[in-house]
């Protein structure tokens, strides 16, 4: 079974190419301490981008800054790869993993282009998803990350835009092994996959996302971006936690599925508008050299989709853990604190699942 990448480029959208295979997002004593803590909401403005993040302020970043930034907690981005050689990424990244047509075995180190060594179509989208959630952060380059503290586990198992759920399975099974305490999947299968792990036909994800959450690991995946009622799998998953996507205006974004799975453990973030206008969608890293030409610098570019919207959700829940907080406080947490475009908290409703991720909210939470 053949796993698609959730990402769009606004270009391409633009264009009105809206396929599957290029489309994947559907498929971070007490005075003291908030001192030090607030040096990274401080110093956030020195990044040359920051004022193109309107995602940060749609979900109160900065204001949590203040109480959490993720020091300590590890982000997996189980994806394209990430390449270990941005400025946005270097002093963030711990050892990562390659599952690409390598068995249960890793037989790469998370680098973005792949066992072969050459970069392909697509592949660019891993380095993107690991910016939005913990780009290093004050660094005078680049973009800010939502977790600016946090470390990034980077684990490549999508090649050209797809993989199979049994290479997925292996990256969620190997940051669960070592270290980290979310795992972001920006992919999904295509509408109606769910039937396949519903009857049984298909289980290895479902099984990997089932053992990371024993082990108190949080699971954040992509709603899919096919204008579809369900979540796709694996978001659809129990124990999955499935995001949907928002433009920066807080309305559902026109191409993210709803935030409807079984469970109703369903969220929106900003994912971008994925129209015309660069700055309408999300900004974040790309490898070296890869920015678009109609809105890349270089080493930046703006993407739409469910994809874009998942790691800010999962930095998060990086503040969240950093906070010592258990698994389903973290769930529990970030579900009872999202809101509604109009400030509601606590309604569930299939567009926005439980609303808008609210960081600031979040780590404000009780514990218990």
């Amino acid at each position: 079974m053949i796993i698609d990448l959730q990402m769009k480029r606004r270009c391409i959208l633009r264009r009105g190419l809206m396929s599957i295979t290029q489309l994947l997002a559907g498929t971070t004593l007490a005075t003291v301490l908030v001192a030090v803590a607030a040096t990274p909401a401080q110093a956030a403005g020195n990044d040359p981008l920051y004022d193109k993040q309107w995602g940060l302020r749609q979900v109160h970043a900065e204001q949590a800054w203040a109480t959490s930034t993720g020091a300590g907690v590890v982000i997996a981005v189980v994806d394209t790869g990430v390449d270990l050689n941005h400025p946005d990424m270097t002093s963030k990244l711990v050892p990562g993993a390659t599952f690409v047509d390598c068995g249960a075995t890793s037989c790469g180190n998370g680098d973005w282009r792949g066992p072969n060594g050459k970069p392909d179509a697509g592949d660019e989208h891993g380095t993107h998803v690991a910016g939005i959630a913990a780009a290093a952060t004050g660094n005078g380059v680049g973009i800010a990350g939502v977790a600016p503290d946090a470390k990034i586990m980077p684990i490549k198992v999508l090649e050209a835009g797809s993989g199979s759920f049994a290479d997925i399975a292996a990256g969620i099974r190997y940051a669960a092994d070592h270290g980290a305490k979310v795992i972001n999947l920006s992919l999904g299968a295509l509408p109606g996959s769910q039937a396949l792990t519903l009857t049984g036909l298909e289980s290895a994800a479902t099984q990997a996302i089932t053992y990371a959450h024993a082990k108190g690991v949080a699971v954040i995946a992509a709603a899919g971006n096919e204008t579809a009622p369900l979540c796709d799998t694996p978001a659809w998953e129990a124990g999955a936690l499935c995001v949907a996507a928002t433009d920066r205006n807080e309305v559902k974004a026109w191409y993210s599925n709803l935030g409807v799975k079984a469970d109703l453990r369903a969220i929106a973030a900003p994912g971008g508008a994925g129209l015309v206008n660069c700055d309408d969608d999300v900004w974040s890293s790309v490898p070296l050299g890869t920015g678009s030409d109609t809105c890349g610098q270089g080493n930046y570019d703006a993407y739409a989709g469910t994809s874009m919207a998942t790691p800010y959700v999962s930095g998060v829940a990086a503040l969240l853990f950093a906070q010592q907080r258990r698994l389903d406080n973290v769930y529990s947490v970030l579900m009872s604190t999202a809101r509604t475009p109009l400030g509601l908290r606590g309604v569930y409703t299939p567009i926005y699942g439980w609303g808008i991720v609210d960081a600031q909210a979040a780590v404000a939470a009780p514990r218990a």
